[in-house]
């Protein structure tokens, strides 16, 4: 992307720009994923996006569907290209019509992220509890290992109780047709855990080991439209045995049997034990700085732009948004649960000046201590963002999508405050006393 710079004052640039044919390409393409996610599209084979949306929503150009979500995608190229950090998301103003495989003309006029200063940059004085692993943790991980490879076995002859694990025998058929995924001729079947319609349950509790009877039960099916609906199903249960979990021993013998890899239990053991002990040190890491930042907040000076707290506040409730609809809530009621429509705005106020405030603040201390990042401090930054993806893949994903600016201002405030840390006065206190 070629990108010319004009200023407009201290805090106010022009851009100029001109996407490549591949940037023009790339954001469409980017933007139809979007819509097609949206709008609940599946990609089949051999077709693209648009033919899909052709054939199932009549759409002839989905390009032009997609075409202000695909220039607004354009404005992070140019950002990163000049290395500027914007104060909010700034829009683009388009000369001519985006269409694909050709060049395209926009301009922005960007609001500059402001350089604030602090009241004093003397170290900051926290009280943090003492640093302590937790041992019981790695036990606590044994033993859900052991409960993750557990074995049914025969327990005593007894009439079977809804919450009994039993193994049965199942012979099971749907309008005279043998319905293979439920037959067996021996399974593991835990009753009153919702693993079949209540119907089947009421049926064989009460039965007893060598018992066989035969019954019918309602469970869901599907109609030729693809429609929820009810099915018969005809079956005759043989109840062996009542069963009972049976957790393993973890020792070297299950070691050598099941994880070969390990060389001995204490080996696996120790394993663990560095692994939990990384995630619970990078957790004791991040409260520290985060202890450290809001500290330092207090240190702030200067009014905060309008449109820093909306873009702020955008992101903050996307984000819960996210976080709701994965925990099958609904967005109304996860308000109501936090207070209501006017405490929650008051919460959501707070968090968004709190948010920006540390932000800026920790940009002046970058400053102040004439910092720089490296590229592990952008690696770090990315396994902050997400621990569970290489961070040099992510990023990639950043510039590749032109928001390189982003990622380098978030590395930029974790390498402030890690030194933050690092210089602060530390009163440091057992758990209890904090």
């Amino acid at each position: 992307m070629k990108v010319t710079l004009k200023k407009m004052g201290a805090d106010k640039v022009h851009l100029d720009c001109v996407a490549t044919p591949a940037e023009v390409n790339n954001v469409l393409h980017t933007a139809q994923l979007g819509f097609a996610q949206n709008m609940g599209l599946r990609p089949e084979e051999g077709k693209t996006i648009a033919q899909v949306a052709h054939e199932k929503m009549g759409i002839k150009n989905l390009d032009s569907i997609v075409e202000a979500e695909a220039i607004m995608l354009l404005a992070p190229y140019a950002l990163d290209k000049k290395n500027i950090v914007p104060l909010g998301q700034p829009t683009p103003e388009p000369k001519e019509a985006l269409k694909r495989d050709r060049e395209f003309k926009f301009a922005m006029e960007v609001t500059l992220k402001p350089e604030y200063e602090l009241t004093s940059y003397e170290p900051v004085e926290i009280t943090l509890p003492r640093y302590e692993f937790d041992e019981s943790l790695v036990q606590a991980e044994l033993d859900k290992m052991a409960e993750n490879y557990s074995s049914y076995v025969k327990i005593e002859d007894k009439a079977l109780e809804s919450g009994d694990a039993c193994l049965i025998a199942i012979e099971a058929f749907e309008n005279g047709v043998r319905n293979s995924g439920l037959s067996t001729e021996g399974r593991t079947y835990l009753t009153g855990a919702g693993y079949m319609p209540e119907g089947f349950d009421s049926q064989v509790i009460g039965m007893k080991p060598g018992e066989t009877k035969t019954f019918t039960f309602e469970g869901p099916s599907f109609d030729d439209d693809f429609n929820p609906t009810t099915t018969t199903v005809e079956c005759t249960v043989t109840f062996k045995e009542i069963q009972a979990a049976k957790k393993p021993e973890i020792n070297d013998e299950w070691v050598k049997a099941n994880m070969p890899w390990y060389p001995s239990f204490e080996t696996l053991k120790e394993d663990l034990r560095r692994g939990i002990e990384r995630g619970y040190r990078a957790e004791y890491d991040n409260f520290a700085r985060n202890t450290a930042a809001a500290a330092l907040s207090k240190r702030f000076q200067g009014k905060i732009a309008d449109e820093a707290y909306e873009q702020t506040r955008n992101i903050i409730i996307e984000n819960m948004r996210r976080g709701v609809q994965q925990q099958g809530l609904e967005w109304d009621k996860f308000i109501e649960q936090n207070g209501g429509e006017q405490q929650f705005g008051m919460m959501l106020m707070m968090q968004t000046r709190e948010t920006l405030v540390q932000g800026f603040a920790l940009d002046a201390i970058y400053r102040h201590a004439k910092l720089s990042v490296t590229d592990q401090d952008i690696d770090d930054a990315c396994l902050s963002l997400n621990p569970q993806m290489n961070p040099k893949q992510m990023r990639k994903q950043f510039e590749d999508m032109g928001s390189g600016f982003a990622l380098r201002e978030s590395a930029e405030r974790m390498k402030a405050n890690k030194w933050l840390v690092e210089n602060a006065i530390i009163t440091y206190v057992d758990k209890n006393e904090q």
